[in-house]
């Protein structure tokens, strides 16, 4: 027994030491709670950390002129969004410093149907990120609002990582 806890200390130790080395540009570290959110969907619906409680939440940062973004936004909607959009869980583009015209070609374009905002002053990216970092990021936060994945651009096995963080999350033992 305490050989099956230390080796499970030890993996999650790595993993969490994976994803905070050099931080790739993020000021949050996994195990930490998100910075204050507070804005609005494309739709209207109002988003903040109290509403997002109870839900499993990525937060997608994106934009049009990212090719990275552009390969990887097909599988957040085909793997991640349809595979739990009706569980608790959320996830949102985020659209960075681009025009409300831009965004909506954009996201027909990609042909996604998960809910977005724009970042219209680059605020909810920075609050997470150094400044003029770059983008193509997915943060993913726990049902209390504690980070417990960060990822930096497209990279198949960081993404099914990911995916498995998130089944866990939305499916507990």
């Amino acid at each position: 027994m305490k050989k099956i806890y230390f080796i499970t200390l030890l993996c999650f130790t790595q993993l969490n030491f994976a994803q905070n080395k050099d931080n790739r540009g993020y000021k949050v570290n996994v195990g930490e709670q998100a910075p204050e959110l507070s804005f609005s969907l494309l739709d209207g619906t109002q988003i903040t950390n109290e509403s997002l409680k109870g839900k499993v939440v990525v937060l997608q940062f994106t934009a049009s002129w990212c090719s990275v973004c552009r390969k990887e936004m097909p599988h957040l909607e085909t793997e991640v969004w349809q595979r739990f959009k009706d569980k608790d869980f959320i996830l949102i583009g985020i659209d960075l410093k681009e025009k409300p015209k831009k965004v909506a070609r954009f996201i027909k374009q990609m042909n996604v149907t998960y809910p977005f905002t724009i970042d219209t002053d680059g605020s909810i990216f920075e609050s997470f990120t150094n400044p003029k970092a770059g983008v193509t990021r997915n943060i993913v936060l726990d049902r209390n609002g504690k980070i417990i994945f960060l990822s930096r651009l497209y990279e198949p096995k960081e993404f099914k990582e990911m995916i498995q963080v998130i089944n866990d999350e939305v499916y507990p033992k």
